[in-house]
């Protein structure tokens, strides 16, 4: 087989690949671009993720312990939002700067900024964050799928980069030749 011949089998090839490859990943890559505009403007957009409150002090020695905020954010989630199944606390995001600290919880990523050192709630809120950013790693739906997910992604746009270089470089290496046969 001629070697024009070859670039032209292996260009028609790594098009199908190219355009196989290219649909599968316009879903994760839409999912991904989305998510991640979304994570990067959650600072920005209350709806994303709630603003910071303020408490009264920096310090950390005039602080309640932990057990008496926890237990004031919960009984103010359960006021608030008695249909909820749960009232785990999922992690605290202590914020000595701003003199509060989150209260997070795992059922339906509810939130509580409280007051360090007067245990006042200072605000109550659901963050969406949690939930977009748990789309965009793909750990929203397992742990095992977001490695996979992400492995797949990675090495789907290397394939993708690599073929298509390939599609770009191909046609000008078969005109090269013809130029030079003539």
């Amino acid at each position: 087989m001629p070697e024009s011949a070859k670039t032209v089998s292996s260009l028609r090839k790594f098009r199908k690949l190219h355009r196989l490859f290219g649909l599968i990943l316009a879903t994760f890559l839409f999912i991904s671009a989305v998510t991640g505009l979304l994570l990067a403007w959650k600072k920005n957009v209350d709806w994303i993720q709630p603003p910071t409150s303020k408490g009264e002090t920096k310090s950390l020695n005039n602080w309640k312990s932990l057990p008496e905020l926890e237990l004031l954010a919960t009984e103010r989630i359960k006021k608030d939002f008695p249909n909820l199944k749960s009232h785990e606390l999922d992690r605290i995001d202590i914020r000595p700067n701003k003199g509060m600290a989150k209260m997070l919880f795992t059922e339906k990523n509810m939130e509580v900024q409280i007051d360090g050192v007067s245990g006042e709630i200072l605000s109550v809120a659901k963050r969406n964050s949690d939930w977009i950013e748990a789309l965009h790693d793909g750990s929203i739906i397992s742990d095992g799928f977001k490695l996979g997910s992400m492995n797949f992604l990675g090495l789907g746009l290397i394939l993708l980069l690599s073929s298509g270089v390939w599609l770009w470089l191909g046609p000008r290496k078969i005109r090269l030749r013809r130029r030079r046969r003539t």
